[in-house]
């Protein structure tokens, strides 16, 4: 039996202004320049269910509140005190943790539409939102399908269907085997006949997963094994095709909307090439690649295959483009897209406003030529990740301090977590989507590197030190990108932020500043000194910092809170209010304005700084204290080689050895899957397996030991 709560008094009071930003407290959101217009004598519905989670069901909720509408959640037993459940009318509790007991468990979700009797439905993104039973069954029981008929969802949602479509309406389309591969015999094959390298991806897939590259046979094979098995995995279905792999591309996607009356718009470009995994990273709205023409080519080449199909709602045609701007179609999400924000950006339009509308039968309200490009808007996907460990394995934990950029100006954050909430192996490690608008594409990097320094998340690893150095870098800011951008500018894998030496100065002036500040803190009783002693302005300190390995001696004077620190012969000033209690360090550096963020700060000297997003390890310490340290015995460090630890929280789907066994240097050991993504995890030399510490279908936390080698 379903549980089931009333939450409806639980109303707040939401304000709609056209091209305003203003912020939403229980989601943490500030909306940037679109408007949601609401008429009254514009009948739609009068209550909706929002079948899915966290934050895009905290987006569905707020423009059904602005357009009077009553709404109810679903949710898992661990979701109960989630924020999607607290923002709406009514919530209903489907099922235990795991998303097929839950947001994927039909049959719940279908008895929570008739116990609330909830008039229509709408899917978001992932679970069943392009799940063509669901939306059959909805139809079956009266229930309207925000989104677009089944034909639609059955046609694109299929990849080799949806391709035959695409070359029948026009559409410009990648070089493949249109049918499905039989096993990965043929598989390489197929990809002999079409030419190294070859995408193999799900026919039923999507969000990057199931899908390899493969340079030769060996990674075919490899690939058609893992593809296959992630497709059964995330979409009960194991179907593959295989088409040409274009090198180097651009990923570029035009925004459609459509109604039942044979209408149809496209909203602009998104660009979408920062990507790890084939999963985006960061987005922007419009295209730096782009010339109207090609725009308007693309655009109506996606309206052109959104008509083929009788679609009705917003979807997404997804494209990739060379470096002369011929562009091949890819698929078509036949859903409302996680990047949406920057489209409603530059447009001014809601789009779940829009999808609501529709699904009641109404026309467009727009003309293609009333639909603008107004400025610019970047959106930094923030997950719980470690970017440190392939540009990003997923992290779990509670949200022990969670603060967003809400206060900034242009500035979106569409989240459904809230401080205390937890990051859980189940679902997705999506934290929020930060989204920044400026008049041009300077002025929305630019509040984006401020609001990404403004944002404080303690208690999950998460991957802000990454999105920092993106939004930086020369390439990403002169607009030469392309689906390769991090493999290329971080070959090695990501390392952090690389300091100049005048950052390096920065650093080590603020880390000793900040220690003085909490050393004359701590002399303090209700203000007063403890001891009477000389004033602390005309004192002078002789620190040793430590920082990289390096060490640094450093002499450090105070006025008030004006500090100069002299750094090999260099003098620093650094002011502020030294308020040590908050997360944020708001300072001024030789008359530059920073934000920093304290993230440890131990008796021992010990200091953690966030700076331009990267967390730096220092150690401050007296002159006296540094002399005596060198008599402290050193850790030894843990051989690696030997041991095979888990990179990330996971499940193992399987065990490749045994002990005894004796393994070569890159060999595959076992197969941990997270966030339903399967990675292969290898020995790192040659040698005999001395104990295996696991099995399929143990759960497994980051750092477990798996295997360790003689």
């Amino acid at each position: 039996m379903a549980a089931y709560r009333s939450a409806a008094g639980f109303q707040r009071v939401l304000h709609a202004v056209k091209h305003v930003c203003f912020s939403k407290q229980r989601c943490g959101v500030i909306i940037c320049r679109y408007s949601t217009v609401y008429d009254p004598n514009e009948k739609t519905f009068d209550k909706i269910l929002i079948a899915n989670r966290g934050e895009i069901a905290c987006r569905v909720i707020k423009t059904c509140k602005k357009m009077g509408i009553k709404t109810v959640a679903v949710h898992s037993d661990v979701d109960s005190s989630a924020v999607h459940v607290k923002m709406a009318d009514e919530a209903v509790c489907v099922g235990p943790a795991p998303t097929s007991k839950s947001y994927l468990n039909m049959d719940a979700i279908m008895n929570a539409i008739k116990q609330t009797g909830a008039q229509a439905v709408h899917p978001g993104y992932g679970f069943l939102s392009e799940n063509k039973e669901f939306a059959k069954r909805l139809a079956a029981e009266g229930v309207t399908f925000i989104g677009p008929d089944t034909h639609a969802i059955q046609a694109m949602g299929d990849k080799i269907e949806s391709k035959l479509i695409a070359k029948a309406a026009k559409v410009n389309t990648i070089p493949g085997f249109d049918g499905v591969v039989k096993d990965a015999e043929e598989a390489v094959k197929i990809a002999g006949e079409i030419g190294y390298p070859v995408m193999i991806k799900a026919s039923a897939g999507g969000g990057g997963k199931g899908m390899r590259i493969a340079w030769n046979n060996e990674e075919t094979r490899e690939g058609f094994r893992f593809s296959s098995q992630e497709a059964a995995s995330s979409f009960g279905d194991d179907r593959l095709l295989i088409e040409k792999f274009i090198d180097n591309p651009r990923h570029i996607e035009i925004q459609v909307l459509a109604d039942k009356h044979g209408n149809a718009l496209w909203l602009n470009e998104r660009e979408c090439s920062i990507q790890r995994r084939n999963q985006k990273v960061v987005e922007e709205a419009p295209s730096t690649f782009l010339d109207p023409d090609t725009r308007r080519a693309m655009g109506e080449q996606a309206v052109s295959l959104a008509k083929a199909v009788k679609y009705s709602s917003a979807g997404t045609v997804e494209f990739l483009v060379d470096s002369k701007k011929n562009f091949f179609f890819l698929e078509m999400n036949t859903r409302l897209q996680v990047e949406h924000p920057i489209t409603e950006c530059i447009t001014g339009l809601d789009l779940v406003q829009q999808m609501i509308r529709i699904a009641k039968g109404y026309q467009l309200q727009h003309k293609q030529s009333d639909i603008p490009i107004n400025g610019w808007a970047v959106e930094s996907r923030v997950y719980a990740e470690d970017p440190y460990k392939s540009f990003g394995l997923p992290s779990i934990g509670r949200l022990s301090q969670y603060q967003e950029p809400r206060d900034l100006p242009n500035v979106r954050v569409d989240s459904g977590i809230q401080e205390g909430s937890d990051i859980s192996i189940y679902y997705d490690p999506m934290i929020s989507k930060l989204v920044t608008y400026g008049n041009t594409r300077e002025e929305a990097l630019k509040k984006m590197e401020e609001a990404l320094d403004n944002y404080v998340i303690r208690g999950v690893t998460h991957n802000i030190p990454l999105l920092r150095e993106i939004i930086v870098h020369p390439r990403f800011v002169s607009g030469d990108i392309s689906t390769k951008f991090l493999p290329e500018v971080y070959p090695d894998g990501f390392k952090g932020h690389m300091l100049t030496a005048g950052e390096r100065r920065e650093l080590l002036a603020t880390a000793a500043a900040l220690y003085v500040a909490a050393q004359l803190r701590s002399q303090k009783f209700l203000g007063d000194l403890r001891v009477s002693i000389v004033p602390a302005e005309s004192r002078q300190w002789e620190l040793c910092v430590e920082l990289d390995k390096g060490v640094h001696m450093l002499g450090v004077s105070r006025s008030g809170n004006n500090y100069t620190v002299e750094i090999d012969g260099e003098k620093v000033e650094v002011s502020g209010e030294w308020n040590l209690a908050s997360a944020l360090l708001p300072i001024t550096i030789n008359g530059k304005h920073r934000t920093l963020q304290c993230l440890l700060r131990t008796a021992a000297g010990e200091i953690t700084l966030q700076y331009v997003g990267t967390s730096f390890k220092l150690r401050v310490l007296s002159k006296l204290a540094a002399s005596l340290s060198k008599h402290m015995p050193e850790k030894v460090p843990e051989d690696t080689s030997s041991i095979l630890r888990s990179p990330m929280p996971g499940s193992v789907v399987a065990v490749s050895v045994k002990p005894g066994d004796n393994v070569a240097e890159g060999q595959e050991i076992c197969v941990i899957e997270a966030m339903k993504m399967q990675n292969s995890m290898t020995a790192a030399k040659t040698a005999k397996v001395k104990s295996v510490h696991c099995k399929a279908g143990d759960t497994v936390g980051e750092g477990d030991l798996l295997v360790e080698l003689e």
